[in-house]
């Protein structure tokens, strides 16, 4: 897959980061747990990072991205942090140095196999710490649909795209599979009502996440372009404008924080 535009993501960097917050306000630690390092996997280009750098200002902070360009721009925004670069899949924290808060915004839903990964990485949160999670739960939305399912020449080489962003289980899987291994488990789902410009904005939205598998699974730019006008039109229809003009792009997310035993 193409690396990721941090330009792109950021522009949307306040409704991005929301969820981050949310989830953070959920972290606590043990309090017997004196909370010394942080760990921020996918951090992208350090917008959820600044606020784990905030909640903990004398904690060793590490950001850990697979792209290039999104570490990039974190150390230029924050360069006092540590940042590795790493696939979130196969990272594993420095011998001798247990976590104690292991934070993932929005990066889960790109990674296979939560049932084998998820308590490898709570195994390397030290008793008390904090494993936690958030992830877009917008299978069904008309956005996501309309990226695996719309009509034309292309529609034969996107099931392969479609697997890319479908490894999200239920929120009852996740506690089965979590419960066992911890002190606390809590779950949650929150629907957020993103007030967008235009169809444009929401189209310009996914296309720096979402979308990404899907166009890079067509044949050239002339198909990219085809593609997109398809996807806007229909998009454009989902999300109609309010009194104001503006659209409401619904997007779901699914919450996971679990305290290790």
């Amino acid at each position: 897959m193409t690396d990721w535009n941090d330009t792109l993501y950021l522009r949307f960097g306040d409704q991005r980061t929301r969820a981050a917050v949310d989830l953070l306000a959920r972290v606590r630690p043990d309090p017997a747990v004196a909370v010394a390092e942080v760990v921020d996997l996918g951090c992208g280009p350090g917008n959820s990072t600044a606020l784990l750098a905030a909640r903990w200002p004398g904690a060793r902070i590490t950001g850990v991205d697979n792209s290039a360009a999104m570490l990039k721009a974190a150390r230029q925004a924050l360069p006092a942090l540590d940042w590795v670069e790493a696939d979130v899949s196969t990272w594993r924290a420095p011998a001798g140095r247990p976590v104690d808060v292991l934070f993932a915004n929005a990066v889960f839903q790109w990674v296979p196999d939560h049932r084998r990964l998820l308590p490898q990485l709570l195994a390397q949160v030290r008793p008390g710490g904090v494993l936690a999670l958030q992830m877009p739960a917008n299978r069904d939305e008309p956005s996501h649909r309309w990226m695996r399912e719309l009509p034309g020449p292309w529609a034969g080489r996107l099931g392969v795209a479609a697997q890319a962003m479908n490894h999200v289980l239920e929120p009852a899987d996740y506690y089965d599979l979590l419960a066992p291994l911890a002190a606390e488990v809590d779950i949650w789902e929150t629907r957020y009502e993103q007030v967008m410009a235009d169809a444009d904005a929401i189209v310009d939205w996914v296309r720096a996440t979402g979308l990404r598998p899907f166009l890079d699974a067509l044949a050239d730019d002339g198909e990219r372009a085809a593609y997109l006008a398809a996807y806007r039109e229909r998009i454009d229809a989902a999300y109609p404008a309010r009194v104001d003009g503006q659209r409401l792009f619904r997007f779901p997310r699914r919450f996971v924080v679990v305290r290790r035993a």
